[in-house]
């Protein structure tokens, strides 16, 4: 009798390795699937496929999205300058919708009849992994034993012990998800609203002392290049000024938010290079694009990150937004100069073809070039008769 060909997004962890173990037995061919968004090492990986073999696997596969999890989210992020209530670069969200993207294309690619994962009832995760998987596979069906089960981790190990296998599960005091776009940390104290996380929490310790400036070059809002040193790959880039700016400490904070549902979410995260990178395209931008570029721009990359968050990341009007966004880099093409500190960093300036402030028709608030004092007075003179127009029929009318 065949066998029902199962994916499961995979991750090494204790409950995605209970979901191969069971769903095995359940007689599905269950094939482990690590979709890598950057957070992944050698070790890793292996020690992750060992796992899946052990727990009984047909097959284990990596897929390695990471340059296209830049071209179709991250590169958008950085266009928009997106950080979720002003502090959150979006590291988790964002490559959940990546992931579920890839697993329900390999899905598609070998004929699987279902497609699993391992998010409980209580995140953001499962929104996201099934309105993916149902839009885009939607003949093939969607099992999550870990939700609808509802077990304890002793539970899982429990059942685990029963079928012979006795690994080591210890649990960390504190959860970490690193990816290419930033890393997440929870732990007891982001279950409260006053305590901070400790030191020891975040996963890049501070190593470095003396201050260090550096130069990052953007060709049309994507970071092309840093110290001189050119890169094809934006995903390099953003790898190199991670290993530059962790060593500080950089990107430490704690964001908290709204889940899809409403009730009200905190998480600790590190993301040096993503905080770094978003803050000098947005410098440049300052200089290169006009006000009301600016104040579009604002109000879009919002809603585009907000979308991301709450899973609609395949609604038609987020390419819409995607399209306005990249017309609006035509001009951000330029060097910008950051000083690292440790556990922070300054904006030193930029220097572009394209900045506006460098023109020969006038410095704000110092001499000017293209009209004279005259013409200043006429212009304030229009620009403020609709107020005078207004409190002039106004003003005697009683209140």
């Amino acid at each position: 009798m065949k066998k029902n060909k199962l994916v499961l997004a995979y991750s090494g962890g204790l409950d995605t390795s209970y979901a191969v173990k069971y769903l095995s037995d359940k007689g599905y061919e269950v094939h482990a699937a690590m979709v890598d968004t950057g957070g992944f090492d050698e070790k890793d990986i292996e020690e992750a496929k060992k796992k899946a073999e052990i727990m009984g696997a047909a097959s284990f596969r990596v897929l390695d999205v990471q340059e296209s999890y830049y071209e179709q989210c991250i590169k958008y992020l950085i266009f928009g300058n997106v950080l979720r209530n002003n502090t959150y670069p979006l590291s988790v969200s964002a490559e959940r919708m990546i992931q579920a993207l890839a697993l329900a294309s390999f899905a598609t690619e070998i004929g699987a009849d279902s497609v699993a994962h391992g998010s409980t009832a209580a995140g953001n995760d499962q929104v996201r992994f099934d309105l993916v998987f149902s839009a885009l596979a939607p003949d093939i069906e969607i099992i999550t034993p870990i939700r609808d089960q509802n077990l304890s981790r002793e539970e899982e190990m429990e059942y685990l012990n029963k079928h012979g296998i006795e690994l080591s599960w210890e649990q960390a005091k504190y959860s970490i998800n690193k990816g290419l776009w930033g890393t997440s940390v929870g732990g007891d104290e982001t279950l409260t609203s006053d305590q901070p996380l400790p030191e020891e929490a975040y996963p890049s310790p501070l190593t470095e002392s003396e201050s260090r400036d550096i130069t990052l070059h953007f060709t049309k809002g994507e970071l092309t290049a840093i110290d001189g040193k050119v890169f094809e790959s934006k995903v390099e880039a953003i790898k190199h000024l991670q290993k530059i700016a962790q060593g500080y400490a950089i990107g430490r904070d704690i964001h908290v938010g709204d889940t899809i549902i409403g009730i009200k979410g905190r998480v600790g995260f590190e993301a040096a290079a993503p905080l770094i990178i978003i803050k000098a395209h947005h410098l440049l931008e300052k200089h290169t694009l006009s006000k009301w570029q600016m104040h579009w721009k604002d109000q879009l990359g919002n809603w585009y990150g907000m979308m991301i968050h709450e899973a609609q990341f395949l609604d038609p009007v987020m390419q819409d937004i995607e399209t306005f966004l990249e017309s609006s880099q035509e001009t951000v093409t330029g060097d910008v100069k950051v000083r690292l500190h440790p556990y922070r960093f300054e904006l030193l300036g930029v220097k572009s073809d394209n900045d506006l402030l460098q023109t020969s028709a006038g410095q704000y608030g110092e001499v000017n070039k293209a009209w004279n004092a005259d013409e200043a007075k006429g212009f304030i003179k229009l620009y403020g008769i609709r107020d005078v127009i207004y409190h002039q029929l106004h003003q005697n009318k009683p209140s």
